[in-house]
């Protein structure tokens, strides 16, 4: 008869399930055991996800930086397409954004973001200048809808424009790590070779995926791709992808719009499905503004300008948690205690007492009270 071997947990293993009991930090009183951790070894948060930077890579270009991260063991992995929130301290205030990952999700021990800078990027800016090995990073949980299904579709389309390629290729490189046997078209969107993103590693990638076919279009460089251009039909029937393909795509507003009205034609509208890294363009109508905005935790109240809550609420003074800005990653969720208030991007009104909203999509209408 077969028996049964049990073997028994390490030492070190048995230390990090003590370290994340609620005795433990009973103990060490009110901050938690992560507080006293942290100025040991910053990343020694068991019961926060943290990371420390082991490689930072700077392109040519000098448009971007790619971060490799080694997560603690509070990080609990993400599904490809799903961003975090990475947070630094800048000049004594903790910023947090959202990146998606462009990793493959089985990669254990490390995670890679890819991260597009810009003039006016705040941190996308310091990190470019200031991140490094050995520096450590605050992490919040994977989320979004946006992800490959756990059932793998046989066929994909994957479509991104700029940096919106960071999901989509983290979905390629999870298939590829799966062996998928699948037909895939890939296709990109970069105003010119020298600022497409990852351009290597989709070579690479195309020599050992066998489904693998790249489409790739540089608008400032008619002819250079296989595309020319921005997308239209034309393109998708250039492409000529499987009919019963998934399509995930990612990627700047008028891409996005171009896909929405190309999918408005076929009946496979239900297997599109959408990304953006750009804020939508707030309906938000100052003329029409009236009420008080009042900020109870803070004892603070201001006259309604009609801009977002969160815009109202570091006019007058406060700092609110954020990250994308633009209704995603919910960092700046807040408890609204009374009062209505519209959501700018899909015009709903919400006026339940009690509720949870997210400041940077939400308007007040009338009288609102914030507990902030």
């Amino acid at each position: 008869m077969p028996t049964e071997t049990r073997r028994r947990p390490s030492a070190r293993a048995a230390g990090r399930r003590l370290l994340r009991s609620g005795f433990v930090d009973s103990l060490v009183g009110p901050h938690g055991i992560d507080r006293y951790l942290e100025l040991v070894r910053p990343h020694w948060t068991p019961g926060e996800p943290r990371a420390q930077i082991v490689r930072v890579t700077r392109p040519a270009a000098g448009h971007a930086v790619s971060l490799a991260l080694r997560p603690n063991g509070a990080f609990a992995g993400f599904a490809p397409g799903q961003f975090i929130n990475l947070s630094v301290e800048i000049d004594g205030v903790r910023r947090s954004r959202c990146y998606s990952p462009t990793s493959s999700a089985h990669r254990d021990g490390t995670i890679e973001l890819t991260v597009k800078t810009h003039d006016d990027g705040l941190v996308s800016g310091w990190l470019a200048r200031e991140a490094r090995a050995g520096l450590v990073v605050g992490l919040s949980a994977a989320d979004g809808d946006f992800r490959l299904p756990i059932e793998r579709p046989e066929a994909l389309l994957l479509i991104s424009g700029g940096s919106g390629i960071t999901p989509v290729l983290s979905m390629l490189r999870t298939l590829a790590d799966e062996r998928h046997a699948g037909r895939i078209d890939f296709v990109h969107y970069a105003p010119t070779t020298h600022e497409a993103l990852h351009s290597a590693d989709l070579e690479e990638l195309a020599t050992r995926v066998p489904g693998l076919r790249l489409h790739r279009s540089f608008t400032r460089e008619p002819g250079v791709g296989e595309l020319n251009g921005h997308f239209d039909a034309g393109h998708l029937a250039q492409i000529r992808p499987s009919p019963e393909a998934e399509t995930f795509v990612c990627g700047p507003p008028a891409l996005i719009d171009a896909v929405r009205e190309a999918w408005a034609a076929t009946d496979l509208a239900d297997r599109l499905h959408i990304e953006s890294f750009v804020p939508p363009t707030l309906a938000i109508r100052t003329d029409e503004a009236e009420g008080t905005v009042s900020f109870a935790g803070a004892g603070a109240s201001v006259a309604n300008d009609g801009r977002t809550l969160l815009e109202q609420a570091e006019g007058a003074g406060l700092n609110p948690d954020f990250g994308c800005r633009m209704g995603i990653c919910a960092t700046c969720t807040c408890r609204k205690s009374a009062g209505a208030v519209r959501n700018v991007i899909s015009g709903a009104i919400n006026d339940a007492e009690n509720e949870d909203i997210r400041l940077c999509v939400s308007v007040p209408v009338g009288d609102v009270q914030i507990s902030l």
